[in-house]
């Protein structure tokens, strides 16, 4: 049997695009964290000023600063599951033997939580 080449282009090649992939899966991961955290920023930041700026007390502040935070803990919680997932990524890229396998998916756990929040804000506002 022949040796096998340490280095084979079609390999590295491969490791260079999987490599670019994991980056702008971060990338992404950062702008939907940033959206998120600045969605809830501002929906406390709005509602307080309608509140301080009206002569009628606003009875949604307190549900507005809940709905808010937990966009903001969203955001934070999102981007460090797509640090560690990114981590996770390059090291086993650096494995001399990668061998791909499945992880749970940071996209459905963060829609999940989503959805989670939107039905406690439609029922704050309907109730």
């Amino acid at each position: 049997m022949k040796p096998r080449d340490p280095y084979n282009p079609q390999v590295e090649l491969a490791k260079k695009r999987n490599y670019a992939a994991a980056e702008r899966t971060l990338m992404a991961w950062i702008r939907t964290s940033l959206s998120l955290i600045t969605f809830g920023f501002s929906i406390d930041r709005i509602v307080t000023a309608i509140y301080i700026s009206s002569q009628t007390p606003v009875h949604t502040l307190r549900l507005s600063r809940l709905f808010g935070l937990s966009f903001i803990a969203l955001g934070i919680f999102a981007l460090l599951g797509a640090i560690y997932q990114h981590r996770q990524e390059l090291r086993h890229l650096h494995q001399k033997n990668y061998v791909y396998t499945e992880q749970r998916s940071l996209s459905t756990i963060v829609a999940s939580i989503l959805l989670g929040i939107g039905v406690f804000a439609f029922l704050g506002i309907l109730l």
